[in-house]
């Protein structure tokens, strides 16, 4: 039996390679049978969250307007991966190609809609990047994370498809006694999950912890932190001082367990953070990261708008905004309650196999 071949392309960060890996994922299920190749940028998060064994590197790197010799580097590796892609794209011979955004995805998707190989490429943030933006009009068909992205992209409104975000299948929900007794947890006491991402954030991490610190109910709350490495240390030492009952962790990937164990979550608003917080229902206070052409606001404000989620921007951290959002919610559990239920109000794909349905659609044309 002959495998059908895809090629799925993505970027350097957890936001772009755990869509694509889950995608991947999904694609060994076809009967006919798949063989998937993985191109990542030579930089990418660490291997250990790569079970994947096929993979081709480009010598891609992030570009900036700035005249310096790392920009010059950088540029020299973008235009080298043009020349790398064609040799990819000539000895893996894939019957679809799949972006998933970012400048890696560029000379890859270019040169398959130029040799005439299917295409199609995936944004995950509701407001599309500017790798995507570009690709759109070379792309067969544009799988969308949420219907909000339409509008961003009219001109390309006929090969929209909302497949929504692929997650991790190692994420199924599970009971919240289950949960907490991973965590040696109260089964009755508030659960408050704080994360910033696969590298942690440093703004949300001290934030947090000041807040933490005016909160009387202190005795009353569970935690789950999710540091990252840099900062694992010193919050260690900070939380010994406030006695808080706290599981920190630099990373964790049985974050199933994490998002059914809380009540509430404090987090940064990446694409894939948002599309986990929809599937476990998890009300929310967002904290956006204010730069990369400002993804996470938008994302963010889907929630917002339902009334899943409050948004705080990074500029009022500083100003009480988050204790002052935190012991809100603290003294009104019902307000809690009444965000969990605003989730059913949110539009979601019937099936997380609506991507790799599409993409092996391709196949058939």
């Amino acid at each position: 039996m002959v495998k059908t071949r895809v090629l799925v392309v993505t970027g350097a960060s957890g936001g772009h390679i755990f869509p694509a890996l889950s995608l991947i994922a999904r694609l060994k299920d076809n009967p006919e049978g798949t063989d998937a190749l993985l191109v990542l940028p030579k930089k990418h998060i660490k291997d250990e969250v790569i079970s994947h064994n096929d993979i081709s590197y480009l010598s891609v790197s992030t570009l900036s307007a700035k005249l310096s010799f790392k920009n010059l580097a950088a540029a020299f590796g973008f235009l080298k991966s043009f020349l790398q892609s064609i040799f990819i794209l000539a000895e893996f011979r894939p019957a679809v190609v799949v972006g998933f955004g970012s400048l890696t995805s560029v000379p890859v998707v270019f040169w398959a809609w130029f040799f005439r190989i299917k295409t199609i490429i995936h944004e995950q943030n509701v407001l599309p990047g500017r790798a995507n933006r570009l690709l759109a009009m070379c792309a067969d068909k544009i799988a969308v994370s949420f219907p909000q992205t339409k509008g961003c992209l009219k001109h390309y409104e006929e090969k929209i498809i909302f497949t929504g975000n692929p997650i991790r299948r190692e994420l199924r929900r599970c009971a919240k006694k289950e949960a907490r007794d991973f965590f040696g947890f109260d089964q009755e006491k508030l659960t408050i999950l704080v994360m910033g991402g696969s590298q942690g954030s440093h703004r949300i991490n001290y934030a947090f912890l000041d807040a933490l610190k005016d909160i009387k109910a202190l005795s009353g709350l569970q935690i789950i932190h999710l540091a990252g490495e840099e900062d694992y240390g010193l919050l260690k030492d900070r939380y010994g001082d406030l006695k808080a009952q706290v599981r920190l962790f630099s990373f964790l990937k049985e974050m199933q367990f994490a998002y059914s164990a809380a009540d509430l979550a404090i987090s940064r608003s990446g694409a894939t953070t948002i599309t986990e917080l929809i599937y476990f229902a998890l009300p929310a206070i967002l904290i956006p990261y204010p730069f990369a052409w400002r993804h996470q606001l938008f994302n963010a404000k889907v929630l917002e708008s339902c009334c899943a989620a409050l948004v705080i921007e990074e500029e009022a951290l500083g100003k009480a905004g988050l204790k002052e959002a935190i012991t809100s919610l603290l003294n009104d559990p019902l307000r809690i309650s009444l965000m969990h239920g605003a989730y059913k109000d949110i539009s979601r794909p019937e099936t997380d196999d609506l991507l790799a349905r599409e993409a092996l659609s391709l196949t058939c044309r």
